[in-house]
């Protein structure tokens, strides 16, 4: 059947912008060319009647009402490069109508990089953690090396991925000496906080394209060194290793350390928990301490520290305490309280239990110190040097799992709600149990089979 002769039809100029639209969408209705070839000359008289043109230079320019402000009543205008010829510049301002028509318009910002996202850290790190502000602020500061002075709508999906390469071989200064690349966690940690940006900034419509959304961050290649060390655990003591320790502490230790030590050996609390400990947080009665808050003092200034909440929300718990810890606790608050009546003029009276006794009485005592006073106590003990108080909690937990608790139990009472470490310990410990629960079930069934 013969097709039926096209005839010319006339459309108003919005139908005819509409049909266009209706047509550019769908191709195979391109056949109909002589319409669209009238919905075409219709649009286009459409925006020149709505749009201004101008060459200027070797460009043309076009400029767009956008209607009165509901507010100001003032005319609102969009001015854009439309191309090098008149005819680019017309077109340009026909795909610009269909995205205003369809809603789809995004007037973007020409606000930079490094305001934005100062702006963004003040507005959605208000009232959180400091320390997690913080570590927003040095990720935003590796990012500000690539973009700080870059439009928004600059930044490009290449860019973006070239500053992730750039940072995994980044020469950077760590204990005194020059290496290559940022860690892999570390800028992970970048590319998360460059997608919360950039999330945010689509979501106001300052930009149309997030350059963050496709891009990756490559773990490098592991050597064999690195894989052979895989397996192995963290370093912490052995049941005779801490007692000789805490005999070390207890004989040759300054003011404080046994009880220091005795507490974080006892407990599996981290160093940041304990330095900052009240009497109110300690029930004599039950036997129990609560968890509550941490040190925060990146400044090291003795008397412009911070208390924050625990590291996580399963960090705060209560811990049941043995007899030995808590007699330890009433001989050392019997003597603070000595102490704090001859200091009563300049003692910082606040409820501390580990204070300082020199320039600053009363104020918690510094992290450092603690670390210092244990290796001192390590060295004299002849012990491994290396090792830190963060290292009595993986004794904890290796000393738990001897006794029988099990993993979960473990979890909760260090404050962890998942720790890939504490398992390492836990699966360590418990390796030979359950080979000799194996072994059992073996002699079961030979039993049995017998």
């Amino acid at each position: 059947m013969a097709s039926p002769p096209f005839r010319e039809i006339s459309l108003p100029p919005l139908q005819a912008f509409y049909v266009l639209v209706h047509i550019i969408s769908r191709p195979q209705h391109m056949g109909v060319f002589y319409l669209y070839g009238q919905a075409y000359n219709s649009c286009i008289g459409e925006v020149n009647k709505m749009a201004y043109f101008e060459k200027r230079g070797e460009k043309w320019y076009f400029t767009i009402s956008l209607g009165r402000d509901p507010v100001t009543g003032k005319l609102k205008q969009l001015r854009r490069v439309g191309g090098k010829t008149k005819k680019e510049a017309q077109a340009a301002a026909t795909a610009l109508e269909h995205e205003l028509a369809q809603g789809t318009f995004v007037k973007e910002t020409e606000m930079t990089f490094g305001v934005f996202a100062q702006d963004w850290l003040q507005q959605h790190y208000k009232g959180v953690k400091i320390g997690t502000k913080r570590v927003r602020e040095k990720e935003i500061k590796l990012l500000n090396i690539y973009f700080e002075n870059a439009k928004l709508k600059d930044i490009t999906k290449k860019a973006y991925q070239e500053a992730l390469d750039d940072l995994m071989v980044r020469p950077r200064e760590m204990k005194k000496e020059t290496v290559n690349g940022y860690a892999y966690t570390t800028v992970s940690g970048v590319h998360g906080t460059a997608r919360m940006i950039f999330s945010k900034a689509k979501e106001f419509d300052m930009i149309k394209i997030d350059p963050t959304e496709f891009a990756k961050v490559t773990r490098p290649q592991k050597t064999v060194e690195e894989l052979e060390s895989e397996d192995e655990i963290p370093k912490y003591l052995e049941k005779e290793e801490l007692s000789l320790f805490l005999r070390t502490a207890r004989d040759h230790g300054y003011d404080l350390d046994y009880t220091m030590f005795l507490m974080l050996a006892y407990s599996g609390m981290r160093v940041g928990e304990m330095v900052v400990l009240k009497w109110s947080d300690i029930d004599f009665d039950r036997g129990t301490v609560k968890i509550t808050k941490t040190y925060y003092n990146p400044l090291n200034n003795a008397v412009k520290f911070t208390l924050v909440p625990p590291k996580t929300k399963s960090s705060k718990r209560e811990i049941d305490l043995e007899p030995i810890v808590l007699d330890e606790l009433i001989k050392h608050r019997a003597q603070q309280r000595i102490f704090r009546m001859a200091m009563r003029d300049r003692y910082f009276d606040e409820d501390f239990i580990f204070t300082m006794t020199g320039k600053h009485p009363g104020y918690p005592i510094f992290v450092k110190t603690v670390q210092n006073h244990m290796t001192r106590l390590l060295k004299l003990a002849e012990l491994n040097t290396a090792l830190t108080p963060h290292s009595l909690r993986h004794t904890h937990t290796s000393l738990l799992a001897e006794a029988g608790a099990g993993l979960e139990e473990i979890m909760e009472r260090l404050g962890h709600k998942n720790d890939d470490i504490t398992k390492s310990v836990y699966l360590h410990v418990t390796k030979d149990r359950k080979k000799e629960a194996s072994r059992k079930f073996g002699q079961l069934m030979n039993n049995i089979t017998s």
